[in-house]
Parts: C-alpha cells; structure tokens; sequence
C-alpha cells in the first residue's frame, strides 16, 4: 500500500473506507494468482492477476458466486454474440465493440503473449465479462472495485449505466414510475447501507431495481441471479413466458414456455455452445409468483395479481398486433427472396429492428414496471405508428405483386387491425366527419342539375373545395373551447 498510495492514492482510500478493509481483506486476498493462470503476472516477488473475476471473489463469497453463474448478467456477452458483427461491425466499425457492447456485455478479455492484457478487450467492467481464468462475469461492474460498496449496488444508478437507452429503457421508465417518484421523495428513507436489506423490514420507502429483482422480501431470499424473477422475455421480437432450466453446474438456460420442460438429467446446449445436464427446472408461473411475492410487502393481493394481469395484457397486445405479424411478414419476404439475408442493407430491415427492439421493448417495460407514459406515448403509440405509417408501406413496396400473398393474409388473420377496413367513418379526433345528407329538392329528385349547372353530390365537394367566405390571412382564429391535449 505504500507504493499505491502514492501512485494511485484514491484507489487506496477507497479501499481504506470499504468494508474489506474493515474486516482485514488485503490486496493479495483478491489480486493473488495461481502462476498457471493465463493473466498472472509477477509483481514486486508475488504472483497476481490485474483482473479480480468472480471465481476470485468466490473464494470468500461462494454463495454470491453460484448465483451468479450462468444468470443472464454472466451471459450477457453470449447473448448479443450473434448481433454485434451486424450492428458494431458492419453498421458502424470494431472500435464500438470495445466502446460501446464490449463496456455493457462485457468483453472476452485476451491476454497478449508478454502477460499484458490485450487494449482492444481491456479495461472492462462489462456484467457478462469472460475473464483469462474462464469465469464469466465482473463483481465490479454493480459494487465499484476498491470501494465495494453495497449501498451502491442498491442504487437504480448502479443499474442506469446500461439498463438506459432504446434497447433497455429501465433508468427512464423507473424515474417516470410511481415507485420512481417515491424513490426520489423518500431516498433517505432507504437505509442503503444497513448489513441487512430486506424489503418490508429494514426498509419501506420505495423499492429500487435490486428490490424487485434481486432483494430479499419476506420470505423471499437475495439473489445474485437477476433474471431468476422475470416470467417474460421483453427485448425480443415476440415476448414469450420462459421456463428457467438450471444445470448440475450452476449454469443457466431459458427456454420458451411453449416447448415441453426438460426432465432432470436430460442433456441441453448452453447458452455459450457447450453441454449441461439439467437438475431443476422453474416454470413462468413458479417466475412470477416470487416476483409477486415481493410485491405483497407493499400492496394487497388483488393490487398485486390485477397489475400483472394489465402487465400480461400489453404484452399479449403487442405479440398478437405488432410482433407476430411484422416477423410473419419479415419471414416471408425473406423466403421468397425479396430481402437480402444480409442485415441492415435495405431500409425495411431498420424499421423493423427499431419497431421491436426500440419502441417495442419501451412499451413493454413500461406496463412491466408502471411507466403509462413508456407504455403508451413512448411505447405503444409509436408502436402502431411505425407499424401502419412506415413497416407495412414499405413492406409493400419490397413485396411489390407478391404483397396479397405475404401481406394481406396475415393482417386478415386476426381482428387487430379490421379497423381499417372502415375508411369512410367519422373523424373526430382528426376533425373530420362526413358532410350531412342534403334534402333533395323538386327537381333534384328527378335527378336535374340545380341552376349552377352541378349535379347533388359535386355540389358537395364544391361547397368543401370552396367555402362562402374566407378566413382573414392576417389573423389567428382564437382557439375553440376544449381544444386541448387529449
């Protein structure tokens, strides 16, 4: 500590003030390494890593360490391998890999042939790391390194970093959420820095991220699995209710809801590509019982089963009138060669990426976590915007003659969008409603033109094409009473 409290003196007083240090936790209990370690190095006579992964702070933390393993903040960098040569490579170029996924997603971090570790995948903190010792993972990315706080790790901020943004809209759907508010109003309230932190007893202020995914409530113990609660996948094109599938090793799967579950012992790929047996599965409705178990600490029953029922709804709504029919058309174009496989090379493939994966995802973590602005203006309004304005004209005109084949039928399956076959009814909210029937006069029952030469109906669109009398161009007409925002 005397050399790095020179050189690096605030990450020495950070951990003068963390509670490692409090209990004796020196730098060679985290940083020490076995000399076969890929990433080892010698350090003023001592074997150690730069990097502490989670299989290091598993030695004193090994309860932490098997829930974390194989949740999906572990495998968050295995989750967008199959998206990042499209949107980081092609779209943009490799540097935003390491800038931008890589900082999230974690990186695989390479270790060059001198021990140093590689700058193209390293300094990285992402929460689904691979580490040079195999783990997956970064303790670091919720807690800070040196300070290790738990306070910290309890904090929404702690999760804003990368839950923010179009693909994971979480920071501004909580601040817009009721509990947001009473978070904000309440914050001292919190007791962020007890020993202890269960929601109901030490604290009932307001709940955070940590609370409803990870904090222990009643009878519902912490975890370090930060999926384990959720029932639905919400950043997919289509959300399904997924079973959570757990290996004899402790890695994790999800699996749709709709398959049959796996029985215990059977033999499954991983997320990562290699080979697990399972020991237990947990079904959605398993999911969000706990997940509502939590929410009784505050509400009652009824509250708590009614809002999952909204929740179930919006996104039921969206599969059934958005997501199924866009990736039933999308496929359609694809099999018949009218789309490119390549992604990202024709403009429908942008609107249709953005329609679930932006304003798609917005509206469904907006009715998940009490959002009505995300779930409808930010969210779903925008939804049936760039679904009938932007995805189904261009669709179109890249189906060209093949558009009654491989669009209309799908739109014909469902009652969602028989709206449309109605172009001739009232229009109020656009200030339009069909002209009142005129009573025909003597002549004009007999089907005569009137004296202005015109036939009844072209008399109408006359009388809409030119009005009796003009406004003035150089005055503002004053606003009609109840003209407001809907």
């Amino acid at each position: 500590m005397s050399c790095h409290t020179k050189s690096s003196p605030g990450l020495a007083e950070q951990w003068r003030g963390s509670a490692h240090h409090q209990a004796g936790v020196n730098c060679m209990d985290c940083h020490q390494a076995d000399p076969a370690d890929a990433d080892a190095i010698t350090h003023e006579g001592q074997v150690i890593s730069v990097i502490v992964s989670p299989k290091d702070c598993g030695r004193c933390h090994q309860t932490e360490l098997d829930e974390q393993s194989g949740s999906v903040h572990a495998e968050a960098h295995a989750i967008i391998s199959e998206r990042v040569p499209a949107l980081a490579h092609n779209l943009t170029g490799a540097a935003m890999q390491a800038a931008g996924c890589d900082q999230c997603h974690g990186s695989a971090v390479k270790v060059r042939g001198d021990g140093s570790l590689d700058p193209a995948t390293w300094p990285n903190s992402g929460i689904g790391r691979i580490n040079p010792d195999g783990s997956k993972g970064s303790c670091s990315s919720c807690h800070g390194r040196h300070a290790f706080s738990k306070a910290q790790a309890r904090e929404p901020d702690a999760c804003v970093r990368c839950h923010s943004g179009p693909d994971s809209p979480d920071k501004e759907v909580f601040e817009a959420s009721k509990h947001g508010m009473i978070y904000k109003a309440q914050h001292e309230a919190m007791n962020l820095d007890a020993d202890t932190w269960v929601a109901g007893q030490d604290y009932t202020a307001a709940p955070t991220c940590v609370t409803c995914h990870m904090g222990a409530a009643g009878k519902v113990p912490s975890t370090h699995d930060v999926g384990m609660r959720n029932a639905w996948s919400l950043n997919t094109p289509v959300s399904v209710q997924q079973y959570l599938v757990v290996f004899e090793d402790g890695d994790k799967l999800e699996l749709p809801a709709d398959q049959k579950p796996p029985k215990r012992g059977t033999e499954l790929t991983k997320a990562d590509g290699t080979t697990g047996k399972v020991k237990v599965v947990a079904g959605p409705d398993r999911r969000r019982k706990i997940m509502s178990m939590v929410c009784l600490e505050c509400h009652g029953k009824n509250f708590t089963e009614s809002f999952m029922d909204q929740f179930d709804a919006v996104v039921a709504l969206y599969n059934g009138k958005f997501g199924e029919p866009a990736a039933a058309i999308m496929q359609g174009l694809y099999e018949q060669g009218l789309l490119t496989p390549l992604p990202f090379d024709e403009p429908l493939e942008f609107t249709y990426w953005e329609l679930w994966h932006d304003e798609g995802a917005r509206a469904r973590h907006g009715a998940a976590m009490a959002s009505p602005n995300h779930a409808w203006w930010e969210g779903m309004y925008l939804v049936g915007r760039n679904f009938y304005s932007r995805f189904l004209p261009q669709a179109r005109a890249v189906a060209g003659d093949a558009a009654g084949e491989l669009i209309d039928p799908v739109l014909a399956a469902s009652d969602h969008h028989r709206w449309q076959s109605s172009p001739d009814a009232a229009n109020p909210i656009l200030g339009w409603s069909p002209l009142p029937a005129l009573e025909p006069g003597p002549s004009e029952a007999l089907g005569d033109a009137d004296q202005s030469g015109k036939a009844p109906q072209a008399r109408v669109e006359s009388q809409v094409a030119e009005p009796q009398t003009a406004a003035p161009m150089t005055e503002a007409a004053p606003a009609s009473e109840g003209s407001g925002n809907d």
